[in-house]
């Protein structure tokens, strides 16, 4: 599954196990065995068929694997084989709190009920009577697995059947154990991190920017919701050949030099262009170079998440969205900000809005001569040089939650 890294070193693991290695019982190899329980690390579903493998290694009646809450003393079967269901739920519903295993043993250390418990006594309790006897045992191994939440443990039992737990029980079942231990640790890794990508991917589609994460030659690694629905569109972005691609010219340059450039040295401003839809709609999208932190972790969980090859690692995130102020109280906010009268901020939200000196003469009704002098006054207060660069500031000061992407 995910994790190729834990993967790799559990394949290595097993490899290794199987050269120096010869063990048999039976027709179940102990090879075989550990190299099934290191698939169960990718694919948890095998640990149905890994429970029979241990069970016919160390020679039971019934093997399970199960988790135990050390606090309600309530137990949850996983994994199975040779007992009847009904105590399995009967284990579950009651008879779980009856179990010997009230004090568990050290991660790895395999017991047996006479280890736990004064056995005389023990035998004539419920647990025994009503839930152990019954099937046809009369003892059963334990062993702490993976404890990487103290209070709900992991463990193997096996039902040793008529006969007491013996030392050739106990060895068989430690040489398994190292070997499961690290694949359900390798399961409990991947759980996480796809609960992580999951999350993470979540967290984007809450974006109203769109985000694109791309690799060194600009394919798409991922996209949230917002960015999936400009490429849906087919209008200031699109996808060609898996790659992301602007419409205009100058814009898609920009972009593959940045990415080629990794972002080194380039502020803020410097890693920007401008994007235009085909109604006149301006968006402003903003390059960031992702760091080894985050390639190495966030993006590689939203690369499996995507299911994209391998070999696209994402170099880079960018963050497309509107070139608007969305309301009144973000038009204050750049106004508040810069020190901008009220003139000159109906200046700059035109600007923004309708384009040029011309449009925003036409659409305030006042003289071009006084649109520059408000835009003048603009340029000084905000640092800005050129018209694209107060679009840019305004994209800034945009919510990044709402909803802004091309309908």
């Amino acid at each position: 599954m995910h994790l190729p890294s834990i993967s790799r070193q559990a394949a290595g693991i097993g490899r290794l196990f199987n050269q120096q290695t010869s063990f048999m019982r039976g027709p179940m190899k102990i090879t075989d065995l550990i190299e099934d329980i290191y698939d169960a690390a990718l694919e948890p579903a095998r640990w149905n068929d890994v429970v029979v493998g241990i069970n016919e290694f160390v020679g039971g009646r019934a093997c399970g694997i199960f988790s135990k809450d050390s606090i309600s003393k309530s137990g949850v079967t996983h994994y199975y084989c040779g007992a009847d269901p009904h105590y399995i739920q009967l284990y579950s519903d009651s008879h779980s709190k009856f179990d010997p295993l009230d004090c568990l043993p050290p991660l790895g250390q395999v017991v047996s009920i006479p280890d736990l418990v004064a056995f005389d006594e023990y035998r004539h309790g419920r647990f025994y009577q009503e839930w152990l006897r019954p099937q046809g045992c009369v003892d059963a191994a334990n062993v702490v697995l993976e404890n990487s939440n103290p209070n709900c443990p992991v463990l193997l039992t096996v039902l040793a059947g008529k006969h007491m737990v013996d030392d050739d029980m106990r060895q068989r079942i430690a040489q398994i154990v190292p070997h499961a231990h690290r694949s359900l640790t390798i399961n409990r890794m991947i759980e996480y991190k796809t609960s992580e990508a999951a999350s993470l991917a979540h967290t984007l589609d809450g974006l109203g920017a769109g985000i694109f994460l791309v690799d060194a030659q600009c394919r798409i690694v991922h996209a949230n919701v917002a960015g999936r629905g400009m490429l849906c569109a087919e209008d200031f972005l699109r996808v060609a050949a898996g790659q992301l691609v602007a419409r205009d010219g100058q814009a898609n340059q920009d972009l593959r030099q940045m990415i080629a450039d990794g972002g080194a040295g380039a502020t803020a401003g410097s890693n920007a262009f401008s994007l235009i839809a085909h109604d006149g709609t301006r968006y402003v999208a903003h390059l960031l170079p992702l760091t080894a932190v985050i390639r190495d972790g966030a993006e590689a969980s939203l690369q499996e998440f995507s299911l994209k090859p391998p070999s696209w690692k994402a170099v880079a995130a960018v963050f497309v969205r509107k070139a608007e102020l969305d309301g009144q109280s973000c038009g204050k906010l750049v106004a508040r900000a810069f020190g901008l009268t009220p003139a000159e901020l109906r200046v700059l939200l035109a600007i923004v809005d309708v384009g040029g000196v011309p449009e925003t003469s036409k659409a305030l009704g006042v003289a071009e001569t006084t649109v520059k002098t408000h835009l003048s006054r603009v340029f000084s207060k905000t640092g800005a040089s050129r018209q694209a660069d107060l679009v840019k500031l305004a994209a800034g000061f945009a919510n990044p939650l709402a909803g802004n992407g091309p309908v």
